[in-house]
């Protein structure tokens, strides 16, 4: 090869590199003010997130750490602080004592499908289900997906529904979807 050519080659590569990394990063959306990297497993971005500091906190609590460290993939239905506090005043504290351990993490894990399931998938299930398709997570608990042109709501086995406000937040280990309410299993 001409050693001319090699320079022009290499700014050529450069500039297709930083074009595809640029693209990448473009396509997770940004997560409680931090970029979320496709690249980085779901806890190693959820702790970025100054919206899921109780999320993370729960996760910690209950032991999960290892688990969604792991290689899944899993996807992750990720309520937001916001979320946390409106439960019942003094709810997250009594659920993150050691004693309640057992019950934050039935709740934490009805919060995670095996499998990784993007936004569309899900518009796809619940159109082939007549507009609502069930699910069961890894802790047990039912779970009903409803997508309405880009939204999609989720039921829980309580009767509360929650919205997914942010989307296909691709992960190294699945998908992360940010929703506005706690999901509870039956009590």
């Amino acid at each position: 090869m001409n050693l001319v050519k090699m320079p022009v080659l290499a700014a050529t590569l450069s500039a297709a590199l930083a074009c595809t990394a640029g693209a990448a990063l473009a396509q997770n959306p940004m997560v409680g003010g931090a970029p979320m990297y496709a690249t980085k497993n779901i806890v190693q971005n959820a702790v970025n997130s100054k919206d899921h500091t109780t999320l993370v906190a729960a996760v910690k609590a209950a032991g999960l750490v290892e688990t969604l460290e792991g290689k899944g993939p899993f996807t992750v239905f990720a309520p937001t602080n916001e979320a946390f506090a409106a439960l019942p005043a003094g709810t997250v504290e009594t659920l993150l004592e050691p004693k309640n351990k057992a019950t934050l993490t039935k709740i934490l894990t009805c919060h995670v499908l095996a499998g990784k399931a993007n936004a569309a998938d899900v518009a796809k299930m619940a159109k082939a289900d007549g507009g609502t398709h069930e699910v069961t997570t890894v802790g047990g608990c039912k779970l009903w997906l409803s997508a309405k042109g880009n939204t999609i709501m989720i039921k829980d086995e309580a009767g509360g529904m929650a919205k997914v406000t942010i989307a296909d937040v691709e992960q190294s280990n699945g998908v992360i979807h940010v929703i506005d309410h706690v999901l509870l299993p039956k009590m």
